[in-house]
Protein backbone atom coordinates (compact mmCIF):
# COMPACT_ATOMS: atom_id res chain seq x y z
CA UNK A 1 0.00 0.00 0.00
CA UNK A 2 2.54 2.34 0.52
CA UNK A 3 4.03 1.80 -2.85
CA UNK A 4 0.78 2.27 -4.44
CA UNK A 5 0.85 5.61 -2.67
CA UNK A 6 3.55 6.34 -4.45
CA UNK A 7 2.49 5.52 -7.38
CA UNK A 8 -0.66 7.74 -6.92
CA UNK A 9 1.62 10.45 -5.83
CA UNK A 10 3.99 10.32 -9.16
CA UNK A 11 1.29 11.24 -11.10
CA UNK A 12 -0.09 14.25 -9.12
CA UNK A 13 3.61 15.70 -8.88
CA UNK A 14 3.74 15.30 -12.98
CA UNK A 15 1.70 18.08 -13.24
CA UNK A 16 -0.85 16.29 -15.06
CA UNK A 17 -3.43 15.00 -12.27
CA UNK A 18 -4.12 18.02 -10.07
CA UNK A 19 -5.45 15.74 -7.06
CA UNK A 20 -7.36 12.43 -6.56
CA UNK A 21 -9.22 10.32 -4.13
CA UNK A 22 -8.11 6.54 -4.50
CA UNK A 23 -10.28 3.65 -1.79
CA UNK A 24 -9.81 -0.09 -1.71
CA UNK A 25 -11.23 -2.42 0.26
CA UNK A 26 -10.63 -5.89 1.41
CA UNK A 27 -12.31 -7.81 3.95
CA UNK A 28 -12.99 -6.08 6.97
CA UNK A 29 -9.83 -3.52 5.88
CA UNK A 30 -10.40 0.04 3.94
CA UNK A 31 -7.65 2.50 2.38
CA UNK A 32 -8.07 5.59 1.45
CA UNK A 33 -5.58 8.32 0.12
CA UNK A 34 -6.47 11.81 -0.55
CA UNK A 35 -3.66 13.77 -2.68
CA UNK A 36 -3.72 17.12 -4.28
CA UNK A 37 -5.96 20.20 -5.28
CA UNK A 38 -9.18 20.48 -6.42
CA UNK A 39 -7.89 22.70 -8.74
CA UNK A 40 -5.07 22.63 -11.09
CA UNK A 41 -3.39 25.98 -9.98
CA UNK A 42 -3.78 24.86 -5.65
CA UNK A 43 -6.24 25.98 -3.68
CA UNK A 44 -8.49 23.29 -1.30
CA UNK A 45 -6.68 19.79 -0.76
CA UNK A 46 -8.72 16.90 -1.96
CA UNK A 47 -10.18 15.14 0.68
CA UNK A 48 -11.94 11.82 1.53
CA UNK A 49 -15.20 13.45 0.92
CA UNK A 50 -14.55 15.56 -2.11
CA UNK A 51 -17.63 15.12 -4.72
CA UNK A 52 -16.58 13.84 -7.97
CA UNK A 53 -18.96 13.73 -11.41
CA UNK A 54 -19.11 10.10 -11.87
CA UNK A 55 -19.79 10.03 -15.41
CA UNK A 56 -20.27 6.78 -17.05
CA UNK A 57 -19.57 4.98 -13.74
CA UNK A 58 -22.96 5.94 -13.24
CA UNK A 59 -24.20 3.15 -14.69
CA UNK A 60 -23.60 0.64 -12.40
CA UNK A 61 -24.92 2.34 -9.71
CA UNK A 62 -28.53 3.70 -11.72
CA UNK A 63 -29.17 0.05 -13.10
CA UNK A 64 -30.01 -0.42 -9.68
CA UNK A 65 -33.41 0.81 -9.92
CA UNK A 66 -33.98 -1.38 -12.73
CA UNK A 67 -33.39 -4.21 -10.80
CA UNK A 68 -35.33 -3.45 -7.78
CA UNK A 69 -38.18 -3.20 -10.24
CA UNK A 70 -37.50 -6.36 -11.62
CA UNK A 71 -37.31 -8.17 -8.02
CA UNK A 72 -40.69 -6.66 -7.57
CA UNK A 73 -41.95 -8.31 -10.62
CA UNK A 74 -43.19 -4.85 -11.86
CA UNK A 75 -41.17 -4.95 -15.16
CA UNK A 76 -40.26 -8.48 -16.51
CA UNK A 77 -36.87 -8.95 -18.97
CA UNK A 78 -38.50 -9.96 -22.19
CA UNK A 79 -41.37 -7.37 -21.67
CA UNK A 80 -41.79 -5.42 -24.56
CA UNK A 81 -41.51 -1.99 -23.45
CA UNK A 82 -44.28 -0.68 -25.21
CA UNK A 83 -47.06 -0.23 -22.52
CA UNK A 84 -44.14 2.33 -20.58
CA UNK A 85 -42.54 3.84 -24.11
CA UNK A 86 -44.56 4.40 -26.57
CA UNK A 87 -42.59 6.60 -28.63
CA UNK A 88 -40.80 3.24 -29.12
CA UNK A 89 -43.12 0.97 -30.50
CA UNK A 90 -43.54 -0.28 -34.09
CA UNK A 91 -39.75 0.61 -34.92
CA UNK A 92 -37.78 0.86 -38.28
CA UNK A 93 -34.32 -0.28 -38.61
CA UNK A 94 -31.83 0.97 -41.11
CA UNK A 95 -30.93 -1.00 -43.65
CA UNK A 96 -27.34 0.29 -43.59
CA UNK A 97 -26.31 1.81 -40.64
CA UNK A 98 -23.96 4.34 -42.38
CA UNK A 99 -26.95 4.77 -44.80
CA UNK A 100 -29.65 7.80 -45.40
CA UNK A 101 -32.40 7.97 -42.15
CA UNK A 102 -35.48 7.03 -44.78
CA UNK A 103 -33.96 4.13 -45.72
CA UNK A 104 -35.09 1.24 -43.57
CA UNK A 105 -37.08 -1.48 -42.86
CA UNK A 106 -39.30 -2.43 -40.41
CA UNK A 107 -38.28 -4.24 -36.88
CA UNK A 108 -38.29 -7.85 -36.30
CA UNK A 109 -39.74 -7.71 -33.06
CA UNK A 110 -40.43 -4.91 -29.85
CA UNK A 111 -37.92 -3.85 -28.15
CA UNK A 112 -37.88 -5.47 -24.72
CA UNK A 113 -36.51 -4.71 -21.08
CA UNK A 114 -33.85 -6.91 -21.95
CA UNK A 115 -32.60 -5.20 -24.74
CA UNK A 116 -32.56 -2.02 -22.36
CA UNK A 117 -30.41 -3.84 -19.55
CA UNK A 118 -28.00 -5.30 -22.32
CA UNK A 119 -27.71 -2.20 -24.06
CA UNK A 120 -28.45 -4.68 -27.09
CA UNK A 121 -31.94 -2.47 -28.31
CA UNK A 122 -30.74 -1.53 -31.75
CA UNK A 123 -29.31 2.49 -31.05
CA UNK A 124 -26.77 3.91 -29.07
CA UNK A 125 -23.11 5.74 -29.48
CA UNK A 126 -21.17 4.15 -32.27
CA UNK A 127 -17.67 5.79 -32.73
CA UNK A 128 -17.31 3.52 -35.80
CA UNK A 129 -20.45 5.19 -37.10
CA UNK A 130 -18.82 8.95 -36.38
CA UNK A 131 -20.05 11.31 -39.16
CA UNK A 132 -22.68 9.03 -40.48
CA UNK A 133 -26.56 10.54 -40.48
CA UNK A 134 -27.59 9.02 -37.43
CA UNK A 135 -24.60 9.96 -35.34
CA UNK A 136 -25.20 13.50 -36.60
CA UNK A 137 -28.67 13.47 -35.52
CA UNK A 138 -27.75 12.09 -31.98
CA UNK A 139 -25.72 14.70 -31.51
CA UNK A 140 -28.28 17.63 -32.97
CA UNK A 141 -31.02 16.61 -30.89
CA UNK A 142 -29.59 16.22 -27.80
CA UNK A 143 -29.66 12.60 -27.29
CA UNK A 144 -26.14 12.68 -25.64
CA UNK A 145 -25.07 14.47 -22.63
CA UNK A 146 -24.47 18.35 -23.44
CA UNK A 147 -22.40 17.20 -26.82
CA UNK A 148 -23.08 19.88 -28.65
CA UNK A 149 -26.53 21.05 -27.06
CA UNK A 150 -28.03 19.99 -24.01
CA UNK A 151 -30.26 17.27 -23.38
CA UNK A 152 -34.34 18.20 -22.93
CA UNK A 153 -36.36 17.01 -20.50
CA UNK A 154 -36.91 13.15 -20.07
CA UNK A 155 -40.18 13.34 -22.40
CA UNK A 156 -39.10 15.41 -24.99
CA UNK A 157 -36.02 13.50 -25.26
CA UNK A 158 -37.54 10.25 -25.29
CA UNK A 159 -40.03 11.66 -27.76
CA UNK A 160 -36.85 12.74 -30.19
CA UNK A 161 -35.51 9.31 -30.10
CA UNK A 162 -38.67 7.97 -31.48
CA UNK A 163 -38.64 9.85 -34.31
CA UNK A 164 -35.54 8.25 -35.47
CA UNK A 165 -34.68 4.83 -36.56
CA UNK A 166 -33.01 1.84 -35.01
CA UNK A 167 -29.31 1.42 -36.54
CA UNK A 168 -30.21 -2.35 -36.07
CA UNK A 169 -32.52 -4.57 -34.77
CA UNK A 170 -33.58 -5.56 -31.46
CA UNK A 171 -31.14 -7.03 -29.72
CA UNK A 172 -28.98 -7.89 -32.22
CA UNK A 173 -25.86 -5.73 -31.56
CA UNK A 174 -24.03 -4.11 -28.50
CA UNK A 175 -24.11 -0.65 -28.06
CA UNK A 176 -22.96 2.15 -25.91
CA UNK A 177 -24.63 4.66 -23.65
CA UNK A 178 -28.24 5.89 -24.74
CA UNK A 179 -30.00 2.73 -23.52
CA UNK A 180 -29.05 3.78 -19.73
CA UNK A 181 -30.76 6.77 -20.53
CA UNK A 182 -33.79 5.21 -22.15
CA UNK A 183 -33.74 3.09 -18.62
CA UNK A 184 -34.05 6.45 -16.92
CA UNK A 185 -37.38 6.94 -18.38
CA UNK A 186 -38.89 3.79 -18.20
CA UNK A 187 -38.13 3.66 -14.46
CA UNK A 188 -39.41 6.87 -13.56
CA UNK A 189 -42.80 5.85 -15.63
CA UNK A 190 -43.01 2.50 -14.31
CA UNK A 191 -42.29 3.67 -10.21
CA UNK A 192 -44.81 6.59 -10.61
CA UNK A 193 -42.27 9.12 -9.62
CA UNK A 194 -38.86 11.15 -10.72
CA UNK A 195 -35.83 8.40 -11.62
CA UNK A 196 -33.91 10.17 -8.92
CA UNK A 197 -36.58 10.00 -6.05
CA UNK A 198 -36.93 6.46 -6.72
CA UNK A 199 -32.96 5.54 -6.52
CA UNK A 200 -32.79 7.95 -3.23
CA UNK A 201 -36.19 6.24 -1.82
CA UNK A 202 -34.84 2.16 -2.47
CA UNK A 203 -31.18 2.66 -2.56
CA UNK A 204 -29.23 5.65 -1.77
CA UNK A 205 -31.03 6.50 1.45
CA UNK A 206 -31.13 2.63 2.48
CA UNK A 207 -27.58 2.64 1.89
CA UNK A 208 -25.94 5.70 3.29
CA UNK A 209 -25.38 7.22 0.00
CA UNK A 210 -26.07 10.85 1.07
CA UNK A 211 -23.53 12.39 -1.59
CA UNK A 212 -24.61 10.62 -4.76
CA UNK A 213 -27.22 12.38 -6.54
CA UNK A 214 -27.53 14.42 -9.75
CA UNK A 215 -26.35 17.85 -8.95
CA UNK A 216 -24.76 19.19 -5.84
CA UNK A 217 -26.36 21.77 -3.54
CA UNK A 218 -25.51 25.19 -2.83
CA UNK A 219 -24.33 24.16 1.00
CA UNK A 220 -22.10 21.52 -0.70
CA UNK A 221 -20.19 22.99 -3.98
CA UNK A 222 -17.25 23.71 -2.36
CA UNK A 223 -16.86 20.52 -2.05
CA UNK A 224 -16.68 19.94 -6.19
CA UNK A 225 -13.94 20.39 -7.66
CA UNK A 226 -13.78 21.99 -11.88
CA UNK A 227 -13.50 19.08 -14.17
CA UNK A 228 -10.75 19.94 -16.77
CA UNK A 229 -10.45 18.54 -20.52
CA UNK A 230 -6.37 18.78 -20.82
CA UNK A 231 -5.30 19.66 -24.32
CA UNK A 232 -4.57 16.73 -26.59
CA UNK A 233 -1.30 18.01 -27.72
CA UNK A 234 -0.19 20.74 -24.81
CA UNK A 235 -1.53 19.35 -22.10
CA UNK A 236 -2.92 22.96 -21.07
CA UNK A 237 -6.10 22.72 -18.85
CA UNK A 238 -9.26 23.79 -20.48
CA UNK A 239 -12.12 23.99 -17.74
CA UNK A 240 -14.91 22.03 -18.99
CA UNK A 241 -17.02 22.36 -16.62
CA UNK A 242 -16.93 24.94 -13.35
CA UNK A 243 -18.04 23.63 -9.60
CA UNK A 244 -19.91 26.97 -9.34
CA UNK A 245 -22.33 27.85 -11.95
CA UNK A 246 -21.71 24.45 -13.74
CA UNK A 247 -23.68 21.65 -15.01
CA UNK A 248 -24.25 20.13 -11.25
CA UNK A 249 -24.85 23.00 -9.61
CA UNK A 250 -28.45 22.95 -10.03
CA UNK A 251 -30.98 20.08 -10.78
CA UNK A 252 -30.34 18.86 -14.77
CA UNK A 253 -33.90 18.62 -16.87
CA UNK A 254 -32.82 15.12 -17.63
CA UNK A 255 -31.77 13.02 -14.69
CA UNK A 256 -29.61 10.50 -17.05
CA UNK A 257 -28.19 7.05 -15.79
CA UNK A 258 -26.40 6.77 -18.62
CA UNK A 259 -23.27 9.19 -16.71
CA UNK A 260 -25.19 12.03 -14.48
CA UNK A 261 -24.89 11.45 -11.22
CA UNK A 262 -21.86 12.71 -8.29
CA UNK A 263 -20.92 11.25 -6.21
CA UNK A 264 -17.82 10.60 -3.16
CA UNK A 265 -15.48 7.94 -3.05
CA UNK A 266 -17.16 6.46 0.10
CA UNK A 267 -20.60 6.43 -1.46
CA UNK A 268 -19.56 4.60 -4.56
CA UNK A 269 -17.75 1.55 -1.83
CA UNK A 270 -20.98 1.03 -0.28
CA UNK A 271 -22.59 0.30 -3.85
CA UNK A 272 -19.55 -1.74 -4.76
CA UNK A 273 -19.62 -3.78 -1.61
CA UNK A 274 -23.40 -4.26 -1.56
CA UNK A 275 -23.10 -6.37 -5.03
CA UNK A 276 -20.07 -8.21 -3.66
CA UNK A 277 -22.15 -8.99 -0.52
CA UNK A 278 -25.03 -10.09 -2.93
CA UNK A 279 -27.32 -7.29 -2.79
CA UNK A 280 -26.80 -7.13 1.12
CA UNK A 281 -25.80 -3.85 2.61
CA UNK A 282 -25.00 -3.44 6.29
CA UNK A 283 -27.76 -6.78 7.21
CA UNK A 284 -30.28 -4.82 4.90
CA UNK A 285 -31.47 -6.13 1.76
CA UNK A 286 -31.20 -3.91 -1.17
CA UNK A 287 -31.28 -6.57 -4.26
CA UNK A 288 -31.52 -10.06 -4.52
CA UNK A 289 -29.11 -12.51 -4.67
CA UNK A 290 -30.23 -13.53 -8.44
CA UNK A 291 -30.17 -9.51 -9.42
CA UNK A 292 -26.69 -9.29 -8.29
CA UNK A 293 -25.99 -12.00 -10.50
CA UNK A 294 -27.53 -10.67 -13.42
CA UNK A 295 -25.92 -7.55 -13.22
CA UNK A 296 -22.63 -8.87 -12.49
CA UNK A 297 -21.90 -11.83 -14.79
CA UNK A 298 -21.66 -11.60 -18.61
CA UNK A 299 -24.96 -11.25 -20.55
CA UNK A 300 -23.31 -10.88 -24.17
CA UNK A 301 -23.77 -13.98 -26.82
CA UNK A 302 -20.97 -14.73 -28.69
CA UNK A 303 -21.55 -13.04 -31.32
CA UNK A 304 -22.26 -9.64 -29.50
CA UNK A 305 -19.14 -9.71 -27.29
CA UNK A 306 -17.08 -10.75 -30.65
CA UNK A 307 -18.51 -6.98 -31.42
CA UNK A 308 -17.78 -5.33 -28.33
CA UNK A 309 -14.35 -6.52 -27.75
CA UNK A 310 -13.80 -5.73 -32.10
CA UNK A 311 -15.03 -2.04 -31.11
CA UNK A 312 -12.69 -1.77 -27.79
CA UNK A 313 -9.31 -2.87 -29.52
CA UNK A 314 -9.86 -0.71 -32.85
CA UNK A 315 -10.47 1.92 -30.95
CA UNK A 316 -7.55 1.42 -28.41
CA UNK A 317 -5.81 4.51 -29.50
CA UNK A 318 -8.81 6.71 -29.02
CA UNK A 319 -9.92 5.41 -25.51
CA UNK A 320 -6.04 4.82 -24.31
CA UNK A 321 -6.58 1.14 -23.41
CA UNK A 322 -10.09 1.66 -21.40
CA UNK A 323 -12.77 -1.20 -21.86
CA UNK A 324 -10.98 -4.05 -22.61
CA UNK A 325 -12.99 -6.61 -20.57
CA UNK A 326 -14.54 -8.96 -23.05
CA UNK A 327 -17.94 -9.14 -21.42
CA UNK A 328 -21.01 -6.53 -20.37
CA UNK A 329 -23.70 -7.58 -18.13
CA UNK A 330 -26.30 -5.02 -16.34
CA UNK A 331 -24.63 -1.53 -16.83
CA UNK A 332 -20.88 -2.47 -16.24
CA UNK A 333 -18.22 -4.43 -17.66
CA UNK A 334 -17.81 -7.92 -16.56
CA UNK A 335 -13.84 -9.40 -17.31
CA UNK A 336 -14.22 -12.68 -19.54
CA UNK A 337 -10.19 -12.84 -20.52
CA UNK A 338 -7.46 -12.27 -18.60
CA UNK A 339 -5.99 -9.04 -20.51
CA UNK A 340 -4.21 -7.36 -17.67
CA UNK A 341 -3.78 -7.84 -14.09
CA UNK A 342 -7.16 -8.29 -13.05
CA UNK A 343 -8.81 -11.73 -12.86
CA UNK A 344 -11.82 -12.99 -14.98
CA UNK A 345 -15.05 -11.98 -13.08
CA UNK A 346 -14.61 -8.46 -11.99
CA UNK A 347 -17.01 -5.92 -12.85
CA UNK A 348 -17.42 -2.20 -12.95
CA UNK A 349 -16.44 0.41 -14.92
CA UNK A 350 -15.22 3.28 -15.81
CA UNK A 351 -16.08 6.91 -16.64
CA UNK A 352 -14.62 10.07 -19.21
CA UNK A 353 -13.99 12.42 -16.31
CA UNK A 354 -11.64 10.43 -15.12
CA UNK A 355 -13.23 7.70 -12.36
CA UNK A 356 -13.04 3.68 -12.09
CA UNK A 357 -14.57 1.47 -9.71
CA UNK A 358 -14.71 -1.74 -9.97
CA UNK A 359 -15.37 -5.25 -7.62
CA UNK A 360 -13.46 -8.35 -7.76
CA UNK A 361 -15.76 -11.30 -5.99
CA UNK A 362 -12.32 -13.95 -6.86
CA UNK A 363 -10.08 -11.75 -3.98
CA UNK A 364 -12.94 -9.90 -2.40
CA UNK A 365 -11.24 -6.72 -3.54
CA UNK A 366 -13.29 -3.18 -4.17
CA UNK A 367 -11.33 -0.04 -5.63
CA UNK A 368 -12.16 3.14 -6.46
CA UNK A 369 -10.39 6.28 -7.98
CA UNK A 370 -11.76 9.58 -8.79
CA UNK A 371 -10.01 12.38 -10.60
CA UNK A 372 -11.20 15.73 -12.20
CA UNK A 373 -9.20 15.18 -15.09
CA UNK A 374 -11.32 14.21 -18.06
CA UNK A 375 -10.20 11.94 -21.06
CA UNK A 376 -9.67 14.14 -23.72
CA UNK A 377 -5.79 13.57 -23.08
CA UNK A 378 -4.40 10.02 -21.85
CA UNK A 379 -3.63 11.39 -18.11
CA UNK A 380 -6.42 10.17 -16.44
CA UNK A 381 -6.51 6.88 -18.33
CA UNK A 382 -2.83 6.14 -17.46
CA UNK A 383 -3.29 7.30 -13.64
CA UNK A 384 -5.88 4.19 -13.64
CA UNK A 385 -4.16 1.62 -15.43
CA UNK A 386 -1.31 2.39 -13.27
CA UNK A 387 -3.42 1.99 -10.19
CA UNK A 388 -4.92 -0.96 -10.73
CA UNK A 389 -1.52 -2.75 -11.85
CA UNK A 390 -0.44 -1.76 -8.41
CA UNK A 391 -2.86 -2.63 -6.49
CA UNK A 392 -3.26 -6.23 -7.87
CA UNK A 393 0.61 -6.30 -7.15
CA UNK A 394 -0.49 -5.72 -3.54
CA UNK A 395 -2.61 -8.86 -3.23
Amino acid sequence: MHRLRDVLERHVESGKIPGLVALVSRGDETHVEAIGTLRHDGGPAMSRDTIFRMASTTKPVAMSAAMVLLDECRIRLDDPVDAWLPELADRQVLKDPTGPLDDTVPARRPITVRDLLTSTFGFGMDMTLMGSPIMGEIFSNGLTPDLPVPMPGPDEWISRLGALPLMYQPGERWQYQISHDVLSVLVARVAGQEFESFLKERVFGPMGMKDTSFHVPASQIHRLPDLYAPDPVSGEFHVWDQAEGGRWSSPPPFQGSGGGLVSTADDFHAYFQMLLNGGVHEGERILSRPAVELMTTNRLTPSQQEVRHAMATSMVHLSHGQGQHGGWGFGMAVRTHRGDYAPIGQFGWDGGAGTSAYADPVNGLTGILLTQVGMSAPNSAHLIHDFWTTLYQAL
